[in-house]
């Protein structure tokens, strides 16, 4: 076979990758004003995502954490990549995507606050895959994981 058709398998591979869901339903009794103000800021995530973060730039739209901030994370001794917010709409929603050093694929995370009796119907989706057999569904495991473990605490802190 030519270097051509070659290439053409190894793309074809890369496009059949699975992906993986992280999909968490959280009651919070505090409000998605309060919710939402903690999760957004960047440095709170920390616990969340079991990870060091550091913030790298502010969002281009007026707001701190939102549209095109970006945030380093750090997590053992794996090396850093880094997430840019895609939409941020006060108290309701916060997207994001992997943008940079990362060997997952096709990353977006997504939060959503729904007012519900007084305090917040949480839900975290985030879809993730990587053409590393394997590491998205480890990925997938221990971020589920860590979320569900914090959870109480962005309560407390919120």
């Amino acid at each position: 076979m030519s270097d051509g058709s070659s290439r053409r398998g190894t793309h074809c591979s890369l496009s059949r990758v699975r992906a993986h869901h992280v999909h968490i339903e959280h009651r919070f009794a505090k409000t998605p004003e309060r919710i939402f103000a903690h999760l957004a800021e960047h440095e709170n995530l920390a616990e969340v995502f079991g990870a060091k973060i550091t913030r790298v730039r502010d969002g281009q739209d007026g707001q701190r954490n939102g549209i095109g901030s970006v945030r380093r994370l750090q997590i053992g001794p794996l090396p850093s990549f880094e997430e840019t917010v895609t939409e941020f709409a006060p108290s309701t929603r916060i997207a994001y995507r992997i943008t940079k050093g990362s060997p997952l694929r096709g990353h977006l995370g997504v939060m959503t606050f729904v007012p519900q009796d007084g305090g917040t119907s949480f839900v975290y989706d985030i879809r993730l895959a990587s053409p590393i057999p394997g590491l998205a569904l480890i990925v997938r495991t221990a971020l589920t994981r860590s979320i569900v473990q914090a959870l109480p605490k962005v309560e407390r802190d919120a």
